[in-house]
């Protein structure tokens, strides 16, 4: 199986602690800054695991800035 991409610009500030969120929900996820100055990351989603990935994702637009951007 393929993993899902999805593209998000974030608060460059908080790439290092998004990483260490994903890396904390073992195997849902994993993320590759494409651009740290502009706060370009892409997220490769396992199978299965779409559902909880955008949970996860709303709950911490509470906090910090993410957005999605088409690629």
């Amino acid at each position: 199986m393929e993993t899902i991409k999805k593209y998000y610009r974030v608060d460059r500030r908080e790439i290092s602690f998004l990483r260490f969120i994903l890396e904390a929900y073992d195997g849902i996820a994993m993320m590759e800054t494409l651009d740290a100055k502009k706060g370009l990351v892409v997220f490769c989603i396992s199978p299965g695991c779409e559902a909880d990935v955008k949970m996860l994702l709303q709950d911490l637009e509470n906090d910090i800035m993410i957005e999605k951007v088409k690629q």
